[in-house]
């Protein structure tokens, strides 16, 4: 390429080896700085790439950082194994992975609270893990039947649940000094999707 020619002319398709050099640059420098210290600046001097390439993927830090953080659920899907308990287990523990990283650990309780301050640019964490882990999570429960999820439940209300519980164990719950249990949240899930069978048995003469 000469020096000074544009990297891509206007519709020309973009270059996936430069978006993939940004993401791991992003991660990288999140990782080893910070999250204040991960600018677009210092990402495209990591990832080898002039600043205006970065700009011409992302409009701002904020969307960069987001991308680093949640392209790793973009396709992602779990497809039924019709054990609901194992099934549950495996969303969990892809939850607790993504957010587990050094990379999320960083920017995650940072994007949060500019979600709080900035509510217009909130899209919320749900829709930015992808729409594809959402599909998933509907399949699975539908192919485990009624005998195990009452049919009055909203799957999305379940899986809110299910990432909130995963963000309270990785980012709140090592402060509260109680001991951890990999199947914890997976519990709590199934007692909140069994149907109610038992609502009038104890009820008062």
């Amino acid at each position: 390429m000469k020096p000074g020619k544009p990297e891509s002319a206007r519709g020309r398709p973009r270059d996936p080896e430069i978006d993939l050099a940004v993401i791991e640059a992003t991660l990288h420098l999140l990782e080893q700085v910070g999250f204040a210290d991960t600018t677009v600046q210092a990402v495209a001097r990591r990832a080898g790439v002039g600043v205006p390439a970065v700009y011409r993927r992302w409009r701002n830090r904020i969307e960069l950082i987001e991308s680093a953080i949640f392209h790793s659920f973009k396709d992602t899907t779990i497809d039924p194994s019709h054990d609901l308990a194992r099934d549950l287990q495996r969303f969990v523990d892809l939850y607790t992975a993504r957010f587990a990283t050094p990379a999320a650990r960083s920017a995650v309780p940072a994007l949060l609270s500019i979600y709080q301050s900035a509510p217009m640019q909130n899209r919320s964490v749900s829709e930015r893990v992808g729409v594809e882990v959402r599909a998933s999570f509907h399949r699975v429960l539908g192919a485990a039947g009624p005998e195990l999820v009452d049919p009055g439940v909203d799957p999305d209300d379940i899986l809110d649940m299910l990432i909130g519980s995963v963000l309270y164990r990785v980012f709140l719950r090592p402060f509260t000094g109680r001991a951890d249990r990999d199947d914890h949240t997976t519990e709590l899930v199934l007692r909140a999707l069994h149907p109610k069978t038992c609502r009038h048995h104890h009820a008062r003469p």
